[in-house]
């Protein structure tokens, strides 16, 4: 499709058919993008003697990871919105400017992250939990990983220009190539060169520079609408600022899944030891696969949303936000009902070991008890950013886990005999509370912001 018929699209085509059009491969890309990490994680986890301890090992990562994750989406979550909406005033210089912009705000980002995390992992980890088994895993892996992060910010900020343009097929196919790659390489580094979790992550680096230099080619090839020039290479505060500030609520979000994921290994690590850690390693990685895909559905109605807002049509603002609405809850109750009834298959995906599987399904239960509601939040609290909300969005992203979903996590093990049950039971808490008071407040402020000249 050209670009001059994605434009049309946003302003004619049926919004549940363009939603699926952009929603579908952005989902398929999300659940590729999975494969960089869990891929990693099951080979990891059945290497043969070590594989428990490795896997804890290689989890304690999450944190500095997750990081890596929010500040790649600070430029593209921030920049990609306001590009649309720029583009749906019919003006693409300003959409272009964003571009540069956020690019080369990604790459000095890059710099500044490999220089601290490469020199602090084994402290951070140590931090987070490590002990002197999981130590010296954590860190092979760790440093490799830090060493290509700026492959991972290039794709993860720029990727977003590309969906948010109407190439949802094109930004798919970059995490679908970075992901084959993954998994051809991990199996031949891991265990026929012998290199473990350093294996691991030298598979995965290589994969994201593919996945980079995919991205770079088409944002400065003839199909794409916004092209990346040199001329816009200069950062501007009226037109980066805007774009962080709108950002900010994403990062807060993956940032605080850092801190979330430190609050939870520490304290399982105090109260039931790696095999604990071991456990809620494995748990994060099958949450993943309830959030990206949600993340895929939002990113295939933000454009829509975004574009119609700039350009005042708000009948199409409105089915676009009530058809991703409904597409997030329909999909989380599925999630939910199915983790509640096979947690041990998924627990057995990732290791061969019968206590850590064991351990992990009674874990998972608890744990995903509140998922169901996490679709009602999702879609409000994407929506507001699409609507240039940033705010309102922040706000809302620090309610579940940093207002309410950390102090619990510290709280409750306090009133509850089963210390390890308490803090697992503080994410069905959060889960439920939160999205309670995000869809109030987005369904309350909805038409006051559509009604704004």
């Amino acid at each position: 499709m050209n670009s001059k018929s994605n434009t049309q699209a946003m302003e004619t085509e049926k919004v549940p058919r363009l939603l699926a059009r952009l929603a579908i491969p952005a989902v398929v890309a999300q659940i590729i993008n999975l494969l960089y990490n869990i891929v990693d994680r099951i080979y990891i986890g059945h290497i043969p003697g070590v594989g428990a301890a490795a896997l804890t090992g290689v989890g304690l990562f999450t944190p500095i990871l997750m990081l890596i994750n929010a500040c790649a989406m600070l430029a593209g979550s921030g920049g990609a919105p306001r590009a649309a909406i720029s583009m749906g005033k019919k003006d693409n210089k300003t959409a272009e400017k964003i571009l540069g912009n956020c690019f080369v705000i990604l790459l000095l980002m890059a710099v500044a992250l490999t220089v601290l995390f490469f020199a602090f992992a084994p402290q951070l980890l140590t931090l987070f939990g490590a002990s002197d088994q999981t130590l010296p895993y954590g860190v092979d892996y760790a440093r490799i990983y830090i060493l290509g992060s700026i492959f991972v910010l290039i794709v993860m900020g720029m990727n977003p220009f590309i969906t948010t343009q109407g190439f949802a097929k094109i930004s798919m196919m970059t995490t679908v190539i970075g992901a084959v790659i993954n998994i051809i390489l991990d199996p031949i580094f891991i265990f026929v060169f012998h290199l473990g979790v350093k294996g691991a992550a030298l598979a995965t680096v290589l994969s994201q520079a593919v996945g980079a230099i995919w991205i770079l080619r088409f944002l400065s090839g003839k199909k794409t609408i916004l092209h990346l020039r040199k001329e816009n290479f200069k950062l501007q505060k009226e037109i980066l600022l805007p774009c962080l500030a709108l950002g900010i609520s994403t990062f807060v979000m993956l940032s605080t899944e850092s801190i979330l994921s430190i609050s939870f290994t520490s304290s399982l690590s105090r109260y039931g030891g790696d095999l604990a850690v071991g456990a809620m390693t494995i748990i994060t990685s099958v949450s993943q696969l309830a959030t990206l895909p949600l993340q895929g559905i939002c990113q295939g109605g933000q454009p829509i949303m975004s574009y119609n807002f700039g350009a005042g049509n708000r009948d199409r603002v409105k089915k676009a936000f009530f058809t991703q609405f409904t597409a997030c809850t329909v999909f989380t109750g599925c999630f939910w009902l199915i983790m509640l009834l096979f947690p041990k298959g998924f627990a057995g995906i990732f290791s061969n070991n019968t206590e850590l599987i064991t351990y992990t399904a009674w874990a998972l239960r608890i744990y995903m008890a509140g998922i169901f509601s996490l679709g009602f939040q999702v879609a409000c609290q994407q929506s507001f950013m699409a609507l240039g909300q940033a705010k309102v969005s922040l706000l809302l992203a620090c309610l579940r886990k940093l207002i309410l979903l950390i102090p619990l996590i510290f709280i409750l093990p306090h009133f509850i005999q089963n210390k390890v049950f308490a803090v697992f039971l503080a994410e069905p808490i959060s889960d439920i509370l939160a999205a309670a008071i995000t869809t109030a407040t987005f369904f309350h402020r909805f038409h006051k912001i559509l009604n704004r000249k």
